[in-house]
């Protein structure tokens, strides 16, 4: 009798005698005691071909996770081989004492496809520090505008969503465009005026290279005894010629030529020692 009572008594709410165990997805197989036996392999043909047992079970979850991210300019194919590489790196650092591996994997194999996104997808490298405006800007442009009928949100209402400043939502904005880049063949206007983004560089400026020799030439002319600097004024900046050099100064022609041809050498050594 009191058995029975005991068995007929209420439960309290919210508590079990027996929690099963359960899954978040159909694709996360109970590989626990394969990963418990993995552990305590060693290094050898056994191991590996138990590792790569562990990796084809759970590879329908990494493809799943890979799926996430298609439609952002990526081959899914290419994702999915991404996401694998991200399972076998977390089969291999996984440590069953911590926990279910699925807890570990989802976000390993996240941040791989995630890293592959910000290493390889970008057209235009930018900073880390401005990709994540840009992930930011991406993220709070969608919730400003998920209500049907919300208008186009402004550099300042982003700026008050995320936290950022509106500079940082500035650069945001810009790295948007980064992951593709226009032609200099792209045709900037229509009709038979039409010109190509090549059109509107500018070309070198041969006057840089001069600015940049005589610089390059300052100190060297400088430590020039007074009368060598002078014969290379008259004759560089006067154009006078060597013989009204001579005549000026009172030596010879000759002498002129020697002095104009050594001091030449040394600013020229002095300046390609610098460089």
């Amino acid at each position: 009798m009191l058995t029975d009572l005991s068995n007929s008594r209420p439960r309290t709410p919210g508590r079990s005698t027996h929690t099963p165990s359960r899954r978040s997805h159909d694709d996360a197989p109970d590989t626990a005691a394969r990963f418990a036996r993995l552990a305590d392999l060693g290094d050898g043909p056994e191991r590996d071909a138990l590792r790569d047992e562990l990796v084809a079970a759970w590879l329908p979850m990494a493809h799943r996770i890979a799926g996430r991210f298609r439609d952002r300019g990526e081959n899914i194919e290419d994702l999915r081989q991404v996401a694998a590489l991200g399972l076998v790196k977390a089969v291999d650092r996984f440590d069953p004492s911590r926990g279910a591996f699925e807890s570990y994997a989802v976000p390993t194999i996240t941040g791989e496809v995630k890293r592959h996104f910000r290493d390889r997808m970008w057209a235009l490298r930018v900073p880390r520090r401005v990709q994540e405006y840009r992930n930011r800007v991406r993220v709070a442009r969608r919730e400003l505008t998920e209500n049907p009928g919300s208008p186009e949100p402004s550099v300042a209402d982003i700026a008050a969503h995320t936290g950022l400043t509106e500079d940082e939502v500035n650069a945001g904005m810009e790295a948007l465009e980064s992951f593709s880049t226009l032609s200099l063949d792209a045709e900037l206007s229509a009709g038979d005026d039409g010109y190509s983004l090549a059109d509107t560089l500018g070309d070198s400026d041969g006057s840089y290279d001069t600015v940049v020799d005589r610089e390059a030439a300052r100190e060297g002319l400088r430590r020039l005894p007074e009368r060598e600097r002078a014969i290379l004024y008259m004759r560089f900046f006067e154009d006078m010629t060597q013989s009204s050099i001579a005549e000026s100064l009172g030596i010879s022609q000759m002498h002129v030529s020697r002095l104009i041809t050594r001091s030449c050498a040394r600013v020229r050594a002095e300046a390609l020692g610098r460089q």
